[in-house]
């Protein structure tokens, strides 16, 4: 399962402190996986990786799961139908209990990451609650608020309340080639807990985005932002990531995918970030576009499969910490 056994010594250090909500940017190689533990106790996965690999992925998701004091997921949001996102679900359902599966329903592509994976996660879905989301809709768990802002290739068609504010970089904006696929359906979340705010969406395409970001920024800002599609270069744009303005971004790259220079470069340069924190050192992005070493979870390629824990409290303030070499450092709302 590649990671430390020392660090099952350190379970008690990541149990969700009172009153703080926890989330868990697990490493699953380049895929999506996010944990997230309410203050009320009701746990949100966001995506389960890759299938194969031995069960790699879900074992990984299990075993910060149970040191989170996790004993079942109430909650797995599956923000696309791609084997780096869905991939490790039946695997994962033979570790954890999962009560409720979100998705945004309709499969809008056909041949890639189709076929054995999505029709196992499909049979899985039919024994649990099953419920699917469109932009707007707020996930009912307890003690955060999470809401759907873009589903199925539709942003919210009114900005939240505290945005709406007009976006200036709009004018700059250049779309790509349509993406026909599930990335410009992908589901995306804005994670409200108090004062702090946390914005993850999926694998969003670049086009997708500039439906949320402009010519109005329909989120605002956030304190956290989790990369979209492992820092890819066709994710990210300027428009939207500038306009979410985050304190801190941490980015869900694989060694050799994602952490492309060009993401790396729209999130470094984004007003007011303080820090970049990645999972893995990424080779794509070479010497130049990396975090320093403190700052990544896994530096190696054959790596342990160390993750990245957040813990916020309501006033705003939160904490982020390496669990590779315990290097945490807090920010203030």
């Amino acid at each position: 399962m590649g990671i430390r056994f020392a660090a099952l010594f350190a379970a008690a250090s990541l149990l969700p402190a009172a009153e703080s909500l926890q989330v868990y940017a697990i490493d699953v190689e380049g895929g999506k996986s996010t944990l997230f533990v309410s203050p009320s106790g009701e746990t949100m996965l966001i995506d389960t990786g890759y299938d194969g690999f031995g069960g790699r992925d879900a074992k990984r998701i299990s075993i910060v799961a149970r040191m989170a004091g996790v004993k079942e997921i109430d909650y797995l949001v599956t923000t696309h139908y791609h084997q780096d996102h869905m991939g490790g679900v039946g695997q994962l359902a033979a570790e954890l209990p999962i009560r409720n599966f979100i998705d945004h329903g309709e499969n809008f592509e056909k041949v890639k990451d189709i076929g054995r994976l999505y029709d196992a996660y499909v049979a899985l879905r039919k024994r649990s609650g099953h419920i699917v989301v469109r932009a707007g809709d707020v996930i009912p768990i307890h003690g955060m608020r999470v809401q759907v802002v873009t589903a199925s290739g539709r942003a919210l068609a009114k900005a939240l309340p505290g945005a709406g504010a007009a976006n200036p970089s709009c004018a700059s904006y250049h779309p790509l080639a349509p993406d026909p696929g599930e990335n410009a359906h992908s589901i995306g979340l804005l994670v409200t807990y108090g004062d702090f705010r946390l914005a993850d969406l999926g694998d969003l395409y670049w086009n997708q985005e500039y439906d949320l970001a402009c010519p109005a920024n329909k989120l605002g800002t956030v304190d956290a932002y989790l990369t979209t599609h492992h820092g890819t270069k066709t994710s990210g744009s300027p428009q939207m990531v500038h306009a979410l303005h985050p304190k801190v971004a941490i980015m869900n790259n694989g060694p050799r995918k994602g952490g492309s220079a060009e993401a790396w470069q729209t999130i470094h340069d984004s007003p007011g970030l303080q820090d970049l924190w990645q999972l893995h050192y990424s080779l794509v992005g070479g010497w130049d576009h990396n975090v320093a070493e403190q700052f990544i979870a896994n530096p190696q390629e054959a790596c342990q499969g160390d993750w990245i824990q957040l813990s916020a409290r309501q006033d705003g303030t939160f904490t982020i910490r390496n669990s590779r070499n315990g290097y945490e450092k807090t920010y203030h709302h």
